[in-house]
């Protein structure tokens, strides 16, 4: 009798836990790259703000000034978003992404960073589970302050029509006029892939999103 107690009462608490783990999973944090600043939000390097800007929308939900960056909470479908916007510069990018991984206690499995990527063509959506900066410095400082690139990230490309030593200007020029319109569709494309991420997992998610977006 005593044995049996002792097992239904081990059962109770593995449950218990395995509920409390089921539960962490369900939780993504969502990190758009950029500057911060109103001379920076229509770069190209600010892809990722503008991708987690259109992902707050989709939620109904509002960002707010919190440390490190600008924050936005809500809930889909059981899934509960946490959506930032570094404050700390792109070059320190990791020291934001460190912080709210912690502080929300989310595995670095549930992290999605968004990056514009000018080793792809306009418009083309690029979803990984790891790899190397590319000599981008927001993934690289992520890299270092999170220990290693092993997660999750959306590169959104941005072309590369430039001259040899301009990608500095070309990531912080502007886009073009043709580009802005299409802009708006292509970051529903992104919201809808970063929900999918939440309610189907990274593979399901590479699949479909893998691709220029048909838009």
């Amino acid at each position: 009798m005593g044995f049996s107690l002792i097992k239904i009462i081990n059962k109770l608490f593995a449950s218990k836990k395995e509920t409390k783990n089921n539960k962490d999973l369900k939780k993504i944090l969502i990190v758009g790259l950029g500057n911060p600043g109103p001379e920076y939000k229509y770069t190209r390097h600010n892809i990722g703000f503008l991708a987690a800007d259109r992902l707050a929308d989709k939620l109904k939900t509002d960002f707010k000034t919190e440390r490190y960056g600008e924050v936005a909470k809500g809930n889909y479908k059981g899934k509960r978003f946490i959506i930032l916007k570094p404050s700390t510069y792109m070059n320190l990018s990791g020291k934001a992404v460190r912080y709210w991984l912690e502080k929300e206690k989310i595995d670095k499995n549930n992290l999605m960073i968004i990056t514009d990527d000018v080793n792809l063509e306009f418009g083309t959506i690029r979803i990984r589970a790891k790899g190397s900066d590319g000599g981008h410095n927001g993934l690289k400082s992520i890299q270092e302050l999170t220990g290693g690139n092993q997660y999750p990230r959306l590169r959104f490309g941005i072309g590369n029509d430039y001259q040899r030593g301009g990608q500095a200007d070309y990531v912080l020029g502007k886009w073009t006029e043709k580009q802005i319109k299409e802009l708006p569709d292509y970051l529903d494309i992104i919201s809808n892939a970063l929900i999918n991420f939440a309610q189907e997992g990274l593979q399901r998610t590479m699949n479909k999103y893998n691709a220029k977006p048909n838009k």
